[in-house]
């Protein structure tokens, strides 16, 4: 069975990825890089991203989280479109980096009680670095996500998979 372009199954060779997927795996892509670049970076300076111990792990997870969301949501009205612009990944990487921050310092304020603490525990991260890995993994991940969506690039084949060349 030959499909469009005279190739086995229909594959036209090309085409784009659906917006759902290409937001699936940007979301997937920026909590891993987040996570992950957090943690290196805390294993490198050798101290925790929230040092206050009266904050605990709470805050620091709904923070991720609510960056994890808005992130979604923010690149969600940039791969929908027909032709999603690159400029969507920076203002899906400020949304997310501002989610972040206002998130712990939120979260932290509500569970300690002390929103100095919070506050300070936010300012923190922006000045040691840690809220920058968020920005830095959304952009890349924002544009990864568009990126997926405005290529017409199809799955590599090898040329016996080519039934037209024998």
């Amino acid at each position: 069975m030959t499909g469009a372009a005279g190739r086995p199954g229909g594959d036209a060779g090309g085409g784009r990825v659906r917006p759902v997927v290409a937001l699936v795996f940007a979301t997937i892509l920026f909590v891993a890089l987040v996570i992950g670049g957090i943690g290196i970076l805390s294993l490198y300076r050798n101290e925790d991203p929230i040092a206050a111990p009266e904050f605990g792990i709470l805050p620091g997870v709904i923070g991720v989280l609510i960056a994890a969301a808005v992130f979604a949501g923010v690149l969600w009205t940039s791969v929908r479109r027909e032709h999603p612009s690159f400029w969507g990944a920076v203002w899906t990487a400020a949304a997310s980096f501002l989610a972040y921050v206002v998130g712990i310092a939120v979260v932290g304020a509500v569970s300690t009680g002390d929103p100095v603490l919070a506050l300070g525990v936010s300012g923190r991260l922006v000045t040691q670095g840690f809220a920058v890995i968020v920005a830095a993994s959304a952009l890349v991940s924002g544009w990864g996500g568009i990126a997926l969506v405005r290529t017409r690039g199809g799955r590599p084949r090898w040329p016996w998979e080519d039934r037209d060349g024998i």
